[in-house]
């Protein structure tokens, strides 16, 4: 099947596919068809770009680019975040879209892959710029999303505010409530559990990564999180509530490391929450006695000892060099909060560990658990709260974990039994391999048979 499609000029997204497609050798071996439904997935459905018209607290006019990328919507709507960051360029979203395809179909439930966003910065700005331009995004996008076409939800920049305003402004627009948004205030709809949920099910997963790979729980695990959002810190949290010690967190100017015994507590954390609602940075917090701040770094180089490693930042985070100081360090699990947060060079470090078979002092080789499979609880939430809002009903805190709890470790199972299923004798399995062969093979098998592809 011949395709003159080039991601050459989009680094982050021709990243993504080569990491998927790296691990996908045996299932071509197997079934070299395949390969074609592989090339038509690197295809959006649908790319939508526009612009985006403003006006300051001045009545100044300002004008950004709008976007969304409609991946996949072979298993249910178009589910994916929205991020405002003057990062945000096709290439990042494309790869995020991407990712999205498998992750939503690790999660089981009946969500497609998409992604989209804006180059608009919030920060700085102030709650009726944040809301005029909300209301200037929603006008364009509108036109293209609804609750049985694309859902989309927030991701970097875009929290519970600019969610409640997006949200307003659709229903505004449309003369209508429906579940258009995920992560909604839960008056209005939104789900209990939704801002831990990523961080809730990165820890539930890696949970099970312990547990199958070493044996372990969390017991006195010393964990090292990037990140301070939502994900880092309820991922700190879960930590610290099953007996980890969380021992550094991190922000685009620095890294905050604990030098005593005890760690980040959760009042810390919680302290550093407060910090972030209001724009601040970990700097801020001053001289903390047993914490020693780092500008202009990241924590994956600073401990000599660590058992766990939870990049929750951003993409890209652990580079090859870190990687292997991470491997020396004797760490037994690695599992993304962060979508892509390691690069190739890293993931290859991970894996030739594991396939040696050899860790440090007598333990087995670190474990590698990749962001579409670790870090797919948030979406998974989203995907229950489209589930409440269709039904006009609202599940407890209780019932919302439990059901994520489930989805987890459904997740982990299938990423697991495909893993030992391809695994070479003798070697352990590959985790990576495990969740991008059964994301793709769901999402393949339902295209063809809906003749997206033959």
């Amino acid at each position: 099947m011949s395709s003159n499609h080039s991601v050459l000029s989009e680094p982050e997204f021709e990243q993504a596919v080569h990491e998927i497609e790296s691990t996908l050798a045996p299932l071509f071996k197997e079934q070299p068809e395949l390969e074609r439904a592989f090339k038509v997935l690197q295809v959006p459905e649908r790319v939508l770009q526009f612009r985006v018209v403003w006006e300051d607290d001045k009545g100044n006019c300002h004008v950004n680019r709008g976007y969304r990328v409609q991946f996949s919507s072979v298993l249910g709507p178009y589910k994916g975040g929205l991020r405002l960051h003057p990062s945000v360029n096709l290439s990042i979203l494309k790869f995020l879209g991407f990712e999205q395809i498998f992750k939503n179909a690790l999660t089981g439930l009946h969500m497609g892959g998409g992604k989209g966003g804006c180059d608009f910065d919030p920060k700085g700005k102030s709650d009726n710029e944040i809301r005029r331009f909300c209301y200037a995004f929603m006008k364009e996008l509108a036109r293209h999303i609804g609750p049985n076409t694309d859902v989309p939800a927030g991701d970097i920049g875009v929290g519970g505010r600019e969610v409640a305003y997006m949200f307003g402004a659709y229903k505004a627009l449309r003369n209508e409530w429906s579940g258009i948004l995920t992560g909604k205030g839960y008056d209005f709809g939104g789900s209990k559990i939704r801002p831990e949920a990523t961080g809730y099910g990165l820890v539930y997963y890696s949970t099970h990564l312990l547990r199958e790979f070493h044996g372990q729980d969390w017991q006195g695990k010393r964990v090292a999180l990037s990140g301070s959002g939502n994900v880092a810190q309820y991922a700190a949290l879960k930590v610290i509530e099953l007996g980890g010690i969380v021992v550094s967190l991190s922000d685009s100017r620095g890294a905050l490391i604990a030098t005593g015994s005890a760690g980040f507590t959760a009042d810390l954390v919680a302290k550093i929450g407060e910090l972030k609602l209001k724009g601040g940075y970990l700097v801020d917090l001053g001289e903390l006695e047993g914490f020693k701040y780092l500008a202009g770094q990241r924590p994956w180089t600073q401990f000599k000892n660590l058992d766990v490693a939870l990049p929750s930042a951003t993409q890209n985070e652990i580079s090859g060099e870190e990687a292997k100081f991470l491997v020396e360090a004797g760490v037994l699990v690695v599992a993304e909060g962060s979508n892509m947060g390691s690069t190739q060079e890293a993931i290859d470090v991970f894996e030739a560990a594991r396939a040696s078979g050899k860790g440090v002092n007598g333990n087995a080789p670190v474990t590698y658990g990749p962001g579409k499979a670790a870090n797919c609880g948030g979406v998974a939430v989203s995907g229950l709260e489209m589930a409440q809002n269709s039904q006009r009903i609202q599940w407890t805190e209780a019932e919302v974990d439990d059901k994520l709890k489930n989805i987890m470790e459904d997740c982990y199972n299938i990423c697991f039994a495909t893993a030992k299923r391809y695994a070479k004798e003798g070697e352990i399995p590959s985790i990576v391999q495990g969740a991008n062969i059964a994301g793709f093979l769901k999402v393949a098998t339902a295209a063809r048979q809906t003749g997206d592809w033959w």
